[in-house]
């Protein structure tokens, strides 16, 4: 399956920005099971290329010049093959082991440890996993505007309802607390029948099963497949996120981002 995708990130400021560093994980990897085809990154400076310890392809964009808006787009097309996640890991050769450890956002309170300690018995099956995954969604239907782009897998599962960071961040920390390497994919989906295509940007979660990394789009109750083009993965929002910086300057910040996902 082609598919397209146009996203545009674009910051508005009370004030010029006097200096500004974005990491941008917007260029999405050839693997196994997807194929970058074309890709453009347009962006109001150079930025400098690398590769991140995930693996993801990263662009440092570095502004140090006043500016009033940054404008970041990025475009392609990428084939998808019919294969749900990944055969091979791509990836540099990091431990799974390294998706244990806790972060701020994926940390397991009371109600989390209470919630997982009912799968502990399959837990390490992919049946178990799946069973965790439906749970989450039971427990968090799907409703934007609940919880925010820092709210923490505690207080998303509190909230009673969450988007798909929500559900990967609330997946992730069940499966770390059980023992069970965890880990956060970023990317888009296309959605057929969806208004104007699709949209968008979306998250999900990929978890160690025996001897490779299985995926759980929690929100959409099935795995990674023809439909889901992966941009990065990483501990949790924060180390996979498309767009994040710092600045200097600006004062109030108003962000908007539109991602549109379309077949071809």
């Amino acid at each position: 399956m082609r598919i397209s995708i146009d996203h545009t990130t674009h910051y508005t400021y009370e004030h010029p920005v006097r200096y500004s560093t974005q990491y941008l994980r917007l260029v999405p990897r050839t693997s196994h099971r997807q194929r970058v085809l074309e890709w453009r990154l347009d962006t109001p400076a150079r930025p400098l290329e690398l590769s991140d310890g995930y693996g993801n392809i990263l662009h440092v964009l570095t502004i140090d010049k006043p500016v009033e808006e940054i404008v970041i787009r990025s475009s392609g097309v990428v084939e998808t093959s019919s294969a749900v996640d990944e055969q091979y890991d791509d990836e540099p050769r990091l431990s799974p082991l390294l998706f244990l450890r806790p972060t701020a956002l994926t940390y397991a309170d009371a109600a989390l440890v209470e919630f997982a300690e009912q799968f502990r018995r399959r837990a390490g099956t992919l049946t178990g996993l799946r069973d965790i995954a439906g749970a989450i969604l039971g427990r968090l239907p799907f409703q934007p505007g609940v919880t925010e782009v820092h709210s923490t897998a505690g207080e998303a599962f509190a909230a009673g309802n969450g988007v798909c960071q929500d559900h990967a961040h609330v997946f992730i920390a069940c499966c770390r607390y059980l023992g069970i390497p965890a880990r956060y994919v970023s990317g888009y989906i296309y959605s057929a029948g969806h208004v104007e295509s699709a949209v968008a940007s979306h998250a999900w979660a990929e978890a160690w099963v025996v001897d490779r990394w299985r995926s759980f789009d929690i929100t959409n109750g099935r795995p990674a497949g023809a439909h889901h083009i992966r941009l990065a993965i990483g501990a949790d929002y924060l180390e996979a996120s498309p767009v994040r910086g710092v600045r200097t300057g600006g004062g109030m910040e108003s962000l908007s981002a539109h991602a549109v996902v379309t077949p071809q």
